[in-house]
């Protein structure tokens, strides 16, 4: 059986998903070069003279997973009927996130993990940027007043939070204050 070579650009692909997976799980200061590494079948030089720094390899993925959001995010909003109102742009974007939020975990856990390293100030300065890059595209997307974003945002990062828990996985095995307050999402037109 003939080996395929991999070129630079799809070693480097294999490296950030290999990446992107083990700082979902244990985030930046607890994932090691090395673990990435054994996940990507690279030596952990090899990962070196790729990224740089684990900082390095770790903003890298922090832009990868902030801009499949952004992806996401203009997909949903497209979702919308024209003359839809801003809240119901809100919520097409909102549900199309939801449906990936779903199936692509690491987005979310990734993005925590960038808040939590935020005291890095070449990470906390990243995720700074995307988080206003998020909240402004969502404005410019649905037309939202500040207020109404802001809502979203909560709401939004109240259900990250509810994930990284481990609370949505099942609904049925749910605690009850957390059935409670997936139960109420709506309710108040958020």
């Amino acid at each position: 059986m003939t080996r395929t070579r991999m070129t630079a650009t799809e070693r480097s692909a294999e490296v950030l998903a290999a990446a992107t997976s083990a700082f979902a799980e244990s985030g930046y200061a607890a994932t090691k070069t090395d673990e990435i590494a054994r996940r990507a079948g690279v030596s952990q030089p090899y990962v070196i003279r790729l990224f740089g720094t684990k900082q390095q390899l770790f903003l890298a993925v922090l832009d990868q997973v902030c801009d499949r959001i952004e992806e996401i995010f203009r997909t949903g909003a497209t979702q919308a009927e024209p003359d839809a109102s801003p809240k119901d742009r809100l919520d097409a974007l909102g549900e199309h996130f939801g449906e990936h939020f779903l199936t692509e975990r690491d987005l979310s856990r990734v993005f925590l993990q960038g808040i939590a390293a935020a005291n890095e100030p070449a990470i906390g300065a990243n995720i700074r940027t995307h988080f206003g890059r998020l909240y402004n595209l969502a404005k410019e997307l649905t037309g939202a007043t500040p207020t109404e974003v802001r809502r979203f945002f909560a709401t939004g990062m109240l259900l990250i939070d509810l994930t990284a828990l481990q609370v949505t996985e099942d609904f049925d095995d749910a605690p009850p204050w957390a059935t409670e307050i997936l139960g109420s999402l709506g309710e108040d037109g958020v």
